[in-house]
């Protein structure tokens, strides 16, 4: 019996062929090769046509099929799709027109207006963010500027939305978590946001039927089951945004614990159990995978954008050429913790939402030309990395999380012994690899939204651990140079 997954993301579609009873992944494939385009009409605008997806998904199935040699045992499906994009389809469920997808900026004066007009501490209470950029100021965009499309929408959906359509030939229906993602969601009262609703003028009959996140919501129609080779009527049984979604891959689920990874861009994603909100709007906060009354579970959002790309660069401007990062990290090693009163700022690719949409840029502090050299801006870069991390963390603390686990797949920059040491010095918290990713991580939430698998601690019984990086016992060090590291930021 197998478990098939999808992760819809913005640069490919990839799939997964997971056995359900020995947790082992059968096979993976992802098309295109090369990423997929992204439209931009006009600076700060950024679209995908939906259609491409679906065509996406079905050369991908193709591939993944040929590695699993058949696709005739798959007895569930589960997407995770790329975040906060806007689909508008007609009564039909044809897109009306490109999705504006989650890097689109058009949208920002719509939400901070609405913020504004419905009030900031509303907002936060009962909507746990600004209205900002989501899906709910797209389609306010769409509103003013496309009336004609406008008038046509029978429903708006998510990516994953759209591509549980497709599968199941038609059935329109979202989640929970989708519409909080969108900030459709009012957590507060538990409905459908009525201040939003009202602020924009929507009608709530563009909402899609809610369906639980993990549940049967809609069955493969047998047009597709014949064109993708999946027996027709099988469950799809799961959908989730890529963030809440890699959460759920490594078994993030309870409160207090942390899924992070460090690509080109870090990402911390950690679980709260009760509805709170930062005041200043320094993180999102989103419902996760499997909050449901009265059992809060909210997925609170960090991203920070200086990250791999600083250690990259750092690979390329400041390192011996030729390094290769194993070496580099050894070199960094090579000098004390602090790095001899040498500081990073690693916030060199653009505003940072931690920082309240300040921009400060990367910097450097604190050089003394007769004792600094490559090594100690080697190691000062990636504990700036892992600084910014802790400092996100911080507003995670202060709005109720107790945070005693962080989980990251074994890749980028978690292969750094220095970078996790540093975090879980400064953050008291271990830190556990595992060897996973989205699409798998769907296809054991399709596990579970079928009733093949009890929970997700039944799912992830088989999650292959890599590691464990626990705190050094003397933290003092890590600590005084987190310290003044902040010390600089603030200034």
């Amino acid at each position: 019996m197998y478990l098939l997954g999808y992760d819809i993301g913005t640069s490919s579609v990839k799939a997964s062929v997971v056995d359900a009873k020995t947790g082992q992944t059968v096979a993976s494939a992802q098309y295109p090769d090369a990423e997929a385009p992204i439209t931009s009409k006009q600076a700060g605008w950024a679209e995908q046509e939906p259609e491409m997806w679906w065509d996406e998904l079905k050369q991908a199935t193709k591939r993944v099929a040929e590695k699993a040699g058949s696709l005739a045992e798959v007895a569930a499906i589960g997407i995770s799709y790329q975040m906060h994009g806007l689909v508008c389809v007609d009564k039909e469920g044809a897109p009306l027109r490109p999705s504006i997808i989650w890097c689109d900026g058009r949208a920002v004066p719509y939400g901070n207006a609405a913020f504004d007009a419905i009030g900031g501490e509303k907002c936060l209470e009962h909507l746990l963010n600004s209205p900002g950029n989501f899906t709910a100021a797209k389609l306010a965009w769409v509103k003013e500027n496309e009336p004609e499309i406008y008038a046509k929408i029978d429903k708006i959906m998510l990516p994953g939305d759209y591509i549980a359509l497709r599968l199941s030939g038609g059935d329109k229906k979202t989640t929970i978590s989708g519409l909080s993602e969108g900030m459709f969601w009012d957590f507060k009262n538990n409905e459908v946001s009525k201040d939003i609703l009202n602020y924009y003028g929507f009608s709530e009959n563009l909402i899609s039927e809610i369906v639980p996140t993990f549940s049967v919501q809609s069955k493969v129609c047998e047009a597709v089951a014949a064109e993708l080779g999946i027996p027709a009527g099988t469950p799809i049984s799961y959908r989730g945004g890529d963030q809440p979604n890699n959460a759920l891959s490594l078994n993030v689920m309870k409160p207090g614990e942390i899924a992070a990874t460090g690509g080109t861009s870090g990402v911390v994603y950690g679980v709260l159990g009760e509805v709170n909100y930062d005041k200043l709007s320094r993180v999102n906060t989103f419902a996760h995978v499997n909050h449901n009354q009265p059992d809060t579970r909210l997925g609170v959002l960090l991203c920070i954008n200086g990250t791999g790309i600083l250690n990259a660069w750092m690979k390329r401007t400041v390192a011996p050429e030729g390094i290769s990062y194993g070496e580099m990290n050894d070199l960094a090693e090579s000098v004390p913790v602090g790095a001899e009163g040498l500081s990073v700022i690693p916030f060199g690719n653009g505003a940072e939402r931690v920082l309240q949409n300040q921009n400060p840029g990367a910097s450097v502090h604190g050089i003394n030309f007769n004792i600094h050299k490559k090594a100690h801006m080697l190691r000062a870069a990636q504990e700036g990395i892992a600084f910014s991390f802790a400092y996100g963390m911080d507003i995670m603390a202060k709005m109720g999380m107790e945070i005693k686990t962080i989980k990251a797949g074994h890749a980028n920059l978690f292969l750094s012994p220095l970078f996790r040491r540093t975090l879980a010095a400064v953050t008291g918290a271990t830190i556990e690899l595992y060897e996973t990713d989205g699409s798998v991580g769907a296809a054991y939430g399709a596990g579970i939204g079928a009733g093949i698998y009890k929970d997700s601690d039944d799912a992830f019984k088989t999650l292959k651990h890599i590691a464990t990086e626990k705190p050094v016992e003397d933290c003092e060090a890590y600590k005084a140079a987190y310290k003044l590291w902040v010390e600089r930021l603030e200034k």
